[in-house]
């Protein structure tokens, strides 16, 4: 039967903006072009006017399901202000990230070099013949085009631990000097220790070819994934180090202050000031709106240390004191960078506001009669974002053809396949998480317990529990952002007949969870980056290493920081690029350009911009040359394919105010939702080099990259545009001087221009 459209044109309502962005004569301006843009995105806050709320008769799919397996949360609003990101960061008082200078880069237990892994020597399997995980499934039979996609079985949820070699930590007391000079070398004999233990990088008595390990035993195929991307303790490191506490030494024994330093296997050290390791109680950022909770964190006003500064005001000052302490570490010379500790923001693009959804009415649902691969999760009918690129009968102008993938590849992923999603949790007990054979252990990367909100720092347990900052702030609530982005991905159990679809059916997922309340510490995110990637072990309760078993081939990171991308993150980032890692970032969703934002602006990482239904890029959305791809990222506010309900991005999550989309009626609560953002985007080329990588499991990380960005569909200037009064200095289009461009990358992510794989009869 025909689509029978429900269509209340909406249109954008321009407000009062900036008339000119004033252009900066020098380009090493950089913190004056910083605090301009961040003028620029609080200036340009619009209002979308949306549509009335229509709710039409459900598909059949829906009507059989029950209704907790089918209850959303989302509707069309016409008064919503998009909310940018915080144009004035915020930062962990007297947490500070150094490096010392003259490092050079890690080495990893194995070295891959032209597609062979040269493992120390065959005693380095041994480290892992007891290890639980091991007895991993063979990748899973390719499923036939035609057939139901079936789950592959679960992976074991069990951890290996090591033998204890966990980094250091040195107290620095500036009034016992000799006392904290002897921890130092204590600390550093320790390291050096632990290094004369581990296999030398350089020596490379075994190796295994990648195609020539499908005979080899599982054990020894998991064993040289792991050992090729772990990070042997840096001899030179552990000297540099050395060296650099001496001087932080000296700096805080300058403003008689204390503090504590862990050491790390690469070289990046976090320095808390302060005798309970840097949380200053009496201090209250003025004017911030988390003022009332979280006295630990301070809006990055941009202050100035002056030149000769007085002990006694550093000292009653913690927000001062971080600042002079960077400063004075800064120009010692001993260090590559030294930097705030900077938080990080989800990247959703809306204020959370209860909504009161409207009832059905009768409509004339679509019906697929093809035989393309089709989901039976009741909700997969409102996943515009999945459906082919087309204007046909199941297809969406702004959709990602994973439907078209999955039926033409015949693939719908690997459990060989690791994706990381490096964010708030993961909501482990979700109905339609809890069983899935798709999640693999995680870990909890959130260093403070004030941000945690579980009791305690970091373990294993990468559960969220809710990141609600200020309950005072009204309609704030949890945002469970993982567990939606995860869930996008491929988290959730596929095809099952309950809830959503994920985009990569058979996928590993390995949460990792470097966000709490208020956000995610720099610090926490760069040890998740490298965790996730396998290269440096996390720390149990009784201080033994806890490796990740399952080294990801892609780290989904879906967060943002209004600053330039701050060099630790681009030394984490960097580190797991160069063992092979593929990186994915949402763009951010401040409106204005991605350089000025993190980590969409940081270097080796695949930005993603947040595209609509139409295929238009989204408000909200970051743009510029730094994006690659456009992706779907929904907006609240519109309902181009008609169907009565926001084209938002439906995916898991725990959340309230929900309703039938059967019957229209109020649910209390419910377990799947709409959202919109460029952290909605950045999870379905996640998802997408999921696939591919399933699909062509020795190509390169350049070659999937490639690949990925080759399977797009270009966009037209009119499709990444906006009002040039709500982006000041971006550049008119032609023939359209009230419309200016916003560069979204390569094209949309459209699955279907991937071509399908030869075959062996010499098919196409």
């Amino acid at each position: 039967m025909l689509r029978k459209l429900i269509s209340t044109p909406g249109r954008l309502a321009l407000g009062t903006a900036l008339a000119s962005l004033l252009v900066l004569s020098s380009c090493d301006q950089q913190d004056t072009r910083l605090e301009r843009a961040r003028d620029l995105a609080e200036a340009t806050m619009d209002q979308l006017s949306g549509r009335t709320i229509v709710e039409p008769d459900a598909p059949k799919p829906l009507e059989a399901a029950d209704v907790m397996d089918r209850a959303i949360a989302g509707t069309l609003r016409n008064d919503m202000n998009f909310e940018t990101a915080s144009a004035s960061p915020m930062f962990a008082v007297g947490s500070i990230i150094a490096k010392p200078r003259d490092i050079p880069p890690a080495e990893a237990m194995a070295v891959v070099e032209d597609d062979e892994v040269f493992l120390e020597d065959p005693e380095a399997f041994d480290e892992f013949s007891d290890d639980p995980v091991e007895a991993e499934s063979a990748p899973a039979a390719e499923s036939d085009a035609t057939a139901p996609i079936t789950s592959a079985p679960a992976p074991s949820r069990s951890l290996s631990v090591q033998p204890a070699r966990v980094m250091p930590k040195v107290k620095l007391d500036p009034k016992a000097r000799e006392k904290t000079l002897q921890e130092i070398d204590k600390a550093s004999r320790q390291l050096e220790q632990t290094a004369a233990k581990e296999p030398s990088p350089t020596a490379r008595t075994r190796s295994l070819n990648p195609r020539s390990l499908e005979s080899a035993p599982v054990q020894e195929k998991v064993a040289a994934r792991k050992l090729a991307r772990r990070s042997v303790i840096s001899r030179d490191a552990i000297t540099a180090q050395r060296d650099a506490n001496s001087v932080m030494l000296d700096t805080l024994s300058k403003y008689g202050m204390g503090g504590e330093v862990a050491l790390s296997r690469e070289g990046q050290m976090v320095i808390q000031i302060g005798e309970d390791g840097g949380s200053p109680t009496r201090f209250t950022p003025a004017g911030s709106p988390r003022n009332t909770m979280q006295n630990f964190l301070a809006v990055d006003a941009k202050l100035e240390c002056p030149d000769n500064p007085d002990m006694v005001t550093v000292q009653s000052s913690p927000v001062l004191a971080t600042e002079c302490i960077v400063k004075d570490l800064k120009a010692s010379g001993q260090f590559e960078y030294v930097e705030k500790d900077y938080i990080f923001e989800n990247q959703f693009a809306r204020k959370p506001r209860p909504d009161t959804p409207a009832t059905g009415t009768d409509v004339t649902p679509d019906v697929i009669t093809d035989t393309t691969i089709t989901p039976n999760d009741p909700l997969w009918e409102l996943q515009w974002h999945f459906q082919n690129n087309g204007t046909g009968e199941g297809e969406s102008v702004g959709g990602s053809s994973f439907q078209e993938f999955w039926t033409r590849q015949g693939t719908d992923g690997s459990a060989d396949v690791v994706v990381a999603v490096v964010d708030t949790g993961l909501q482990l007990e979700h109905p339609d998480i809890k069983d899935s054979p798709n999640i693999a252990p995680g870990w909890d990367m959130v260093s403070d317990p004030r941000m945690g909100n579980d009791g305690d720092g970091r373990d294993g347990d990468p559960n969220d529990p809710g990141d609600l900052c200020d309950p005072s702030v009204p309609f704030a609530e949890d945002t469970f952002h993982g567990t939606h982005v995860a869930g996008t991905i491929g988290a959730a159990a596929t095809n099952n007949a309950s809830g959503v679809a994920g985009g990569a059916w058979n996928v590993k997922i390995v949460p990792v969870r470097a966000l709490g309340k208020c956000g995610g510490r720099l610090s926490d995110i760069n040890d998740a980056i490298r965790w996730a990637g396998g290269l440096i072990p996390a720390e149990d309760e009784e201080g033994n290493e806890i490796w990740n078993d399952n080294p990801a081939d892609v780290v989904n990171l879906s967060i943002g920081l209004f600053e330039y991308c701050p060099a630790s993150l681009q030394d984490a980032i960097d580190s797991v690029t160069e063992r092979g890692v593929l990186v994915v970032s949402a763009a951010g969703n401040a409106r204005v350009a991605t350089q000025y934002y993190a980590p969409g602006g940081c270097a080796n990482v695949i930005t993603v911009a947040a595209g609509d239904a139409r295929g238009h890029i989204a408000p909200y959305s970051n743009f510029g040359p730094e994006v690659d791809l456009l992706a779907p990222g929904g907006d609240l506010t519109r309902d181009d394919n008609g169907d009565g309900r926001p084209d938002g991005v439906l995916s898991t999550k725990a959340a309230t105010n929900c309703y039938d989309p059967v019957t229209g009626e109020a649910v209390e609560d419910c377990f799947y939702a709409f959202e919109q953002g460029t952290s909605m985007a950045a999870p379905h080329v996640s998802a997408a080099l999921a696939l591919l990588k399933a699909r062509d499991p020795d190509a390169t990380p350049e070659e999937l990259k490639a690949t990925l960005l080759a399977a797009s569909s270009p966009r037209s200037a009119m499709q990444c545009s906006g009002s040039c009064a709500l982006y000041p200095g971006t550049t008119p289009i032609e023939g359209s001087s009230d419309m200016c461009t916003r560069p979204c990358g390569q094209g949309l992510l459209d699955l279907a221009m991937v071509p399908e794989r030869p075959t062996g009869g010499g098919g196409d």
